[in-house]
């Protein structure tokens, strides 16, 4: 009758052990790889979202050197389309010069360019905001959206949904409420990540100085 050594059987411990030890090693290999990819993930929105705030500040340094961009607002809105708007036939504002609405539509169509060169599917919605009283000549801000794709991304929940949405308006208590005069064009679309922010528009006033230096007149652009 034969018999079984010792030996024999630790052979067959020492196997399983093995395999025990390969597959905690295998499941915490697989943890350090999910927690890596959704680092990698945070890391690219974070660096999309700083490149749409930079977008955004571009536009509103735009306005800022256009001398009459209160009193051609309206010529700065442009909804979303993945096709670029088209300034005025034979304009170009950076080798001649351009009247006021020229200008306020070259650089709406120079800074989409940009958002869909820095954003992957960038596209990006320019309107003034439903807040904006427009009988009583008002129109101080412009809204601006951006949005992108993002790989692999869920859609917005309800909460994060309406702080991205520029149909609404928010009053002092924080409760929000759908503005007059707004569409569900203002709202972030759906699958995509979206930045708002709005620009403030001031009134330049150049002096005129045909009375004479003594006597400067001022006009403000809008007045």
């Amino acid at each position: 009758m034969q018999r079984f050594t010792s030996s024999h059987r630790q052979r067959g411990i020492t196997l399983i052990e093995s395999l025990v030890a390969i597959f905690v090693t295998a499941l915490g290999i697989l943890g350090i790889l999910g927690v890596q990819m959704r680092t990698l993930a945070d890391t690219q929105t974070s660096v999309r979202r700083a490149q749409a705030v930079r977008l955004i500040e571009d536009l509103g340094e735009r306005l800022k050197v256009h001398p009459n961009s209160l009193m051609v607002l309206s010529s700065y809105q442009s909804g979303w389309s993945p096709t670029l708007p088209t300034p005025p036939a034979g304009t170009d504002c950076a080798a001649v010069a351009c009247n006021a609405a020229d200008l306020a539509a070259y650089d709406v169509a120079e800074w989409k360019r940009a958002v869909q060169r820095s954003l992957p599917a960038g596209d990006a919605n320019i309107f003034i905001p439903p807040g904006e009283n427009a009988t009583l000549n008002n129109r101080r801000q412009l809204g601006v959206m951006i949005s992108w794709r993002e790989n692999e991304r869920a859609d917005l929940n309800a909460t994060d949904r309406l702080n991205t949405d520029a149909t609404q308006v928010r009053a002092n208590d924080g409760t929000l409420s759908a503005g007059a005069g707004a569409g569900p064009a203002n709202a972030c679309p759906a699958n995509r990540s979206c930045q708002l922010q709005y620009i403030p528009v001031a009134a330049r006033c150049a002096p005129d100085l045909r009375a004479g230096a003594s006597n400067p007149q001022y006009f403000c652009a809008g007045s």
